[in-house]
């Protein structure tokens, strides 16, 4: 069990296991922790079935709950990841997205679990908070245009270069 004080609990249709091992393949400072067994039966597996695995993603700690189909995944809650290049970005948008995954707009994604991801660069992050605010709102309208987030864009429209 995990020495953290806390942990984000993600609900799964019996395939935590599954999920834990490929965010633990395509996302940095990420691994699967332990698999915990369920001891008697449950009413969605029998006992010795998958109840939970502990997993960590970019260093924050997880847990996946094989709980079932009654709760699916909203853009209520993602998880932002970080990216120091266009490279480890597009690197982590195909990971998802071409894994089953889907698109959505202004770097968000979803797996093909339906856990909701941000693949956002640290670039497009410092031009929306430069203190120029006609830069910043430039790179905030070039975003709205993208799905997976075009660093060399989002630092043109900072600058206000033509298109």
């Amino acid at each position: 069990m995990t020495e953290a004080k806390i942990a984000a609990c993600l609900w799964y249709d019996g395939t935590a296991r599954e999920a834990a091992a490929f965010y633990a393949a395509t996302f940095p400072d990420s691994r699967v922790d332990a698999v915990h067994h369920a001891p008697g039966d449950i009413p969605t597996a029998g006992e010795g079935a998958v109840l939970t695995v502990e997993f960590t993603v970019c260093g924050m700690p997880m847990l996946g709950l094989n709980g079932g189909p009654g709760f699916p995944h909203t853009q209520a809650v993602s998880f932002q990841i970080y990216t120091d290049d266009q490279a480890e970005t597009d690197r982590l948008w195909e990971a998802v997205v071409g894994n089953g995954g889907s698109e959505y707009a202004c770097g968000w994604c979803r797996d093909r679990w339906g856990v909701f991801w941000q693949i956002t660069p640290r670039a497009l992050m410092r031009a929306m908070t430069n203190p120029d605010t006609a830069a910043a709102g430039r790179a905030m309208q070039a975003m709205m245009t993208m799905r997976k987030i075009d660093i060399a864009a989002i630092e043109a429209a900072e600058r206000g270069d033509p298109a």
